[in-house]
């Protein structure tokens, strides 16, 4: 191989712009390896701008002993907190305590976990309070008091997929939009990647590695490059509403659902509530995820199980769904996949 030859090959190839894909391209490029970042859309087009918005440990998943994962998430939580304070903020939220579901005690255990298993340093402590006389409480239906406020992180996901992918630019990254893979084949040790643009516009690069951040097109991207798997893949999709906003303070909720589910109801852009998520498996295609109507008032129904101003479908301003994909285990959606929807 010539000098010019190897002058043009890549150290890594990213595909997939989301919030991984340009998370690895910074830390690659700024440990000095020549990265290529490939983008079939736009950055953040897919999952990572359709999320609940938060940084967070994964509270629920403790109930699943999943204890290494959310030490893990925590202590990022914090570091992408002083790395991108400006995108990043504390938020506080009110996890009310509801007769028949989880006991009392069992919710105070796991908040203490979630305050001291992660390092957390900066952030407010949990505290218990009362709903008949929190600010809280007044947003809510009669009959709620014992109630615990814990810290977490609110985040401007689509901003922070933005940033990544900008500073691994300023790193010297090589950033791709509207760039899609069509086929990847190893050649003489090293990666040759045959890409078309939006426009028709035919172009091969190559790496000596290749990093698959395609998220729910993860099986996708391997039969293209004729890696098959015994692996399988579900992909299970998150929707969320937005509503006219339902209480007048500044902190987010985590409610308790009969069916073991949980989900948040969030100040949104100073008007809006935003509320989700859902786990359903998703069928379709994965280029324009929607929030099935059984969703939207499924969430709708959950919220009206808490808040004194009912809300019903029509109420809905936006709606939005992004699709994760699990390691497929067999288990069913909306529960069984807590141990496995965010772990590596």
């Amino acid at each position: 191989m010539s000098e010019t030859q190897a002058a043009d090959i890549y150290d890594l190839a990213v595909i997939g712009g989301g919030v991984n894909g340009c998370g690895i391209a910074r830390d690659a490029a700024g440990r000095g390896a020549r990265v290529l970042l490939l983008e079939k859309g736009d950055l953040a087009s897919g999952t990572s701008s359709a999320s609940t918005k938060l940084i967070h440990g994964g509270l629920r998943y403790l109930e699943h002993h999943a204890f290494a994962l959310v030490r893990e998430s925590l202590i990022e939580r914090e570091r992408l907190w002083a790395i991108a304070p400006h995108i990043i903020h504390p938020m506080r939220f009110v996890l009310p305590w509801t007769k028949g579901l989880r006991p009392r005690w069992m919710l105070r255990l796991g908040l203490f976990l979630y305050d001291h298993i992660g390092g957390r340093r900066a952030l407010p402590a949990t505290e218990a309070i009362d709903l008949r006389r929190h600010a809280a409480g007044k947003a809510l239906k009669p009959g709620f008091g014992p109630a615990y406020c814990y810290s977490d992180g609110w985040v401007d996901d689509a901003r922070l997929v933005l940033l990544n992918a900008r500073d691994a630019a300023d790193l010297g990254a090589d950033v791709r939009t509207r760039t899609a893979v069509v086929r990847l084949e190893r050649v003489e040790g090293n990666w040759h990647i045959q890409t078309r643009t939006t426009q028709g516009f035919e172009q091969a690069f190559h790496a000596r590695a290749v990093f698959n951040a395609t998220g729910p097109a993860v099986l996708d991207l391997l039969d293209r490059a004729h890696r098959p798997t015994d692996r399988h893949m579900r992909l299970v999709r998150g929707s969320h509403i937005v509503v006219p906003r339902l209480f007048d303070h500044d902190h987010a909720y985590f409610f308790q659902l009969p069916d073991g589910r949980i989900f948040f109801a969030i100040p949104y852009e100073r008007d809006f509530t935003l509320i989700g998520t859902t786990d359903r498996d998703h069928q379709g295609g994965l280029d324009h995820v929607v929030p099935s109507d059984e969703e939207i008032a499924y969430l709708c129904a959950a919220a009206n199980r808490y808040f004194a101003r009912p809300i019903a479908p029509a109420d809905v301003l936006w709606s939005y769904a992004g699709v994760r994909p699990l390691v497929d285990d067999g288990s069913p959606a909306g529960g069984g996949d807590a141990r496995l929807s965010t772990g590596h």
